[in-house]
């Protein structure tokens, strides 16, 4: 969970220092679906018992998902 977390602003930063907006675009994906990993991660740690359900950890998860998905629309808007 937290290597995938990790690679969430990991893959921002390298798809900023990239030269084009499509190469952005490619990281800001990862970095979804590095972000749609620690969700599920979070989820199967709620039924497995290993943690509670944490309304501030999922309010955290998709106002992140949500910056990321308007990031991307933005740069997509641009072309």
């Amino acid at each position: 969970m937290r290597r995938a977390a990790v690679s969430i602003p990991s893959n921002l930063a390298e798809g900023v220092a990239r030269k084009g907006d499509k190469e952005l675009i490619h990281f800001l994906h990862i970095a979804l679906g590095s972000l749609s990993e620690v969700d599920t991660q979070y989820l199967i740690a709620v039924r497995l018992n290993f943690t509670e359900k944490n309304d501030s950890i999922e309010n955290l998860l998709t106002e992140v998902k949500k910056l990321l998905l308007g990031f991307r629309n933005y740069i997509d808007s641009k072309k």
